[in-house]
């Protein structure tokens, strides 16, 4: 599906209003999200880029954080690299440009909550991607420009691997490609991806979905391991 399309342009439109009367109401900017990003999603989607989706503070947890399992009608955790912008980045940049506007990367989780079945794409995009919360780790600078030397994933519950790959873009495709794509796609909406925005790239591994009260480790290797506990209550605790 072309970003021009008129599904994805209604979902978005959508989608933009919840992020304007939130930003209205109050709350601030955190950056953007890709989601659906796996080649076997894209095809069932009939797409040719992740889907796009905003970030906002009120969203932020921190690591160790407790949410209550009763709150998603169907909880999922996603282990995603977090892209720091250092730079505004215009639409059409080359991947030279894309690579400078990049301060740093670092790990994070997102919560999701599948509320519905992910099979129509203006559906999902005026849900904001099923988006509920994000957990960031620190950002190394040492990684500017998107270096992913060294970088592997293992992400665990209850201490015990449930998934992992050395391979961090196999299942985004490549992270500079993703933040040009993004940049381009909000020019396309009269937005720009600006310095101090975070995108997260999407689920480096297949998501987890939680159906326990359990602990939730994401370690991006050598970054220190990001946690959030899933609990049996009905408050969110920080």
């Amino acid at each position: 599906m072309a970003v021009n399309d008129e599904g994805n342009l209604r979902g978005m439109s959508a989608q933009l209003a919840v992020r304007t009367a939130r930003l209205q109401a109050g709350d601030a900017s955190l950056g953007w999200k890709m989601g659906f990003g796996a080649p076997a999603a894209m095809h069932k989607l009939g797409i040719q880029f992740p889907l796009l989706g905003f970030l906002s503070r009120s969203a932020v947890l921190p690591s160790g954080a407790s949410v209550a399992l009763e709150s998603f009608a169907r909880a999922a955790a996603e282990p995603e690299i977090a892209v720091h912008m250092g730079a505004n980045l215009d639409a059409g940049a080359d991947e030279q440009t894309a690579r400078a506007a990049i301060a740093g990367l670092g790990p994070a989780i997102e919560l999701a909550d599948l509320s519905f079945p992910p099979d129509d794409v203006e559906r999902i995009l005026a849900g904001n991607i099923y988006q509920r919360h994000v957990i960031l780790g620190p950002m190394d600078t040492g990684r500017a420009g998107a270096r992913l030397d060294g970088l592997s994933v293992r992400l665990l519950q209850d201490g015990s691997t449930v998934g992992e790959t050395s391979d961090v873009e196999a299942n985004t495709g490549r992270i500079v490609d993703l933040i040009r794509g993004t940049a381009d796609r909000l020019a396309v909406l009269d937005l720009k991806l600006r310095a101090g925005e975070v995108v997260i790239a999407g689920s480096t591994i297949p998501p987890l979905f939680v159906d326990r009260a359990c602990t939730v480790s994401f370690k991006l290797d050598p970054f220190a391991a990001i946690t959030v506990h899933f609990t049996a209550g009905n408050q969110l605790r920080p």
